[in-house]
């Protein structure tokens, strides 16, 4: 597989450069099933990039310039126990980024995105033991040709709520994300979007994510590494 890709602004995470779950579902558009993505730049917006795969591999590329890459891999991660969507509604309303964010306009947890143009998932906890949660419904401007939720949207929407996972919120920018998909969601589908801490390596802070039916049933799981950048509160 070959193909030009040009990342909208839409799906921007800081001002100029891509959210990192978006980038890394276009860069898993190579892969066939599970798979590993690294980001090594800044995914450029509004700017051709071109996408090779093979179905084990893939690689994003600006001109020479490495922007992702990814490879076929299996994530075996332990899911915590989700919260009811009642109790994800009530954690949503304690999202930290409703008192500061540094990326308002974060396609994936942006509080000044509108309905439908960005995805809205706002992650708070009640628990401090517990994982990070909101509710997220996807939009009907989120159908892929097969009419469910794209796969670009279900990275997108794995990403944002590991960081809000973690039990400090530094400065960080998603430099991996290891993601399985085993059923893609409904438009319109209720569901839970979580996130929790797993470790921390120096600069590296690593949690886990899961997108879960109102049931229960864990359909998408990933583990991000978080590169800090500085702390929210210096």
């Amino acid at each position: 597989m070959s193909q030009e890709i040009v990342i909208a602004r839409r799906f921007r995470g800081p001002p100029d450069s891509a959210n990192g779950g978006y980038a890394c579902g276009v860069v898993a558009e190579g892969i066939n099933g599970g798979a590993v993505i690294t980001l090594r730049l800044p995914p450029p917006l509004d700017h051709s990039l071109s996408l090779t795969g093979d179905g084990a591999q893939s690689r994003l590329v600006d001109g020479d310039a490495l922007v992702g890459e990814g490879a076929a891999a299996e994530l075996d991660l332990e899911v915590p126990t989700a919260p009811s969507l009642t109790e994800a509604t009530e954690a949503a309303r304690h999202y930290p980024g409703f008192d500061f964010h540094p990326f308002e306009e974060c396609f994936v947890c942006g509080p000044h995105r509108e309905e439908g143009d960005g995805l809205r998932i706002f992650p708070g906890r009640m628990d401090p033991d517990g994982p990070a949660a909101a509710p997220w419904t996807p939009h009907e401007s989120l159908r892929g040709i097969d009419g469910l939720v794209d796969r670009r949207y279900v990275w997108s929407a794995l990403d944002c709520p590991s960081y809000f996972g973690l039990l400090r919120l530094p400065m960080a920018l998603l430099g991996r994300l290891t993601a399985r998909i085993d059923r893609v969601p409904a438009v319109g589908e209720r569901l839970i979007a979580m996130g929790w801490p797993l470790q921390v390596d120096g600069r590296k802070h690593h949690a886990g994510s899961a997108l879960v039916s109102a049931d229960g049933e864990v359909l998408a799981s990933a583990a991000a590494v978080w590169i800090e950048l500085g702390d929210l509160s210096a």
